[in-house]
């Protein structure tokens, strides 16, 4: 007789940011207000670089893929988030939660390598400011775009197929508010060696070469800027990519902060705390960041919002 396979579940619970029932609807507002401004920022982002004809750089090519991005990595975990607050039954499909892994996963790597794009975007500009539109030409910027989808696309395939090979059996409770890697293999009740050496190798490669590209492009970019000798020119060249410099640290200083922990004060709920950071917080406030701090957006927007038509005409 072939050995009996280990039951496969049907569905998983979801224990959500926290359990305590008083917390559930208040929670339900905090974080329906953060996503209903990340869905307004990322889409006025993504608006604004479509329909105006000063916004068609490849600089703002690449914002208004990391606002889709940033968009659509909150709208895989939030909806689902959201509706758990208010239901006493907080479950997920088997495939479900595969799906949303999946989608995490796709836009959370196409998030850290636009970063690394848009840094090497901001290397050129001021390095190399006269062969800029000549480095970064249209079809660089959608071959950089592409790849990024692409290798987001094939990393979540990968790691979602090797953590669901696993077998679960009667533990379903997964200390999260979302479907992820580490509170999911904690359930299986099979060897998870494989899967966790896949989902660590992913994560520390990803991060190690889109942070390269990162320190590279800036260190490169201050070189520049300390040999510019007007105070104006240093500061006009500094504007250039402060906002970025801004997203970048606050991205990577929240992901380093998961994975640099020591072990011994390594815990699924201090996870779950920097998961909220970099799943819905940080995509809310990227579009504060590029637009506060930048007067083409801000211009862009008070044109669309004095005329829209004389915009979507300019096209």
């Amino acid at each position: 007789m072939a050995p009996r396979n280990l039951s496969h579940v049907t569905e998983f619970i979801l224990v959500g940011v926290s359990d305590l029932p008083e917390l559930q609807v208040p929670l339900f507002f905090v974080f329906l207000i953060i996503y209903l401004l990340t869905a307004a920022g990322n889409l006025g982002i993504i608006i604004l670089t479509t329909v105006d004809s000063c916004l068609q750089t490849p600089m703002y090519f690449f914002l208004r893929h990391l606002a889709v991005i940033n968009f659509g990595n909150s709208t895989v975990i939030a909806p689902k988030m959201l509706v758990n607050f208010l239901v006493s039954k907080k479950t997920t499909l088997y495939y479900e939660c595969a799906t949303q892994l999946g989608g995490f996963l796709v836009f959370i790597v196409a998030e850290i390598f636009m970063l690394a794009v848009m840094a090497y975007d901001r290397y050129v500009a001021i390095c190399n400011p006269l062969l800029y539109m000549v480095v970064v030409s249209r079809r660089v910027c959608l071959l950089l775009v592409s790849l990024t989808y692409f290798y987001g696309f094939c990393t979540a395939i990968v790691v979602s197929s090797c953590v669901f090979s696993v077998s679960y059996c009667s533990s379903k409770k997964i200390n999260h508010f979302y479907c992820d890697n580490v509170p999911l293999l904690a359930l299986s009740c099979s060897d998870t060696y494989l899967p966790e050496t896949v989902v660590f190798i992913s994560a520390a490669t990803n991060l190690f070469f889109s942070m390269s590209i990162v320190l590279v492009s800036y260190f490169n970019i201050v070189l520049s800027i300390l040999r510019i000798r007007s105070s104006e020119g240093r500061k006009k060249a500094f504007s250039t990519c402060a906002s970025h410099m801004m997203a970048v640290t606050v991205f990577y200083g929240t992901l380093l902060f998961m994975y640099l922990q020591p072990q011994t004060n390594h815990s699924l709920d201090t996870d779950k705390m920097a998961s909220v950071f970099y799943t819905l917080v940080i995509p809310m406030l990227n579009p504060m960041i590029y637009s506060l701090r930048n007067k083409d957006v801000k211009a862009a927007l008070k044109r669309f919002t004095t005329n829209p038509c004389d915009s979507f005409k300019s096209l």
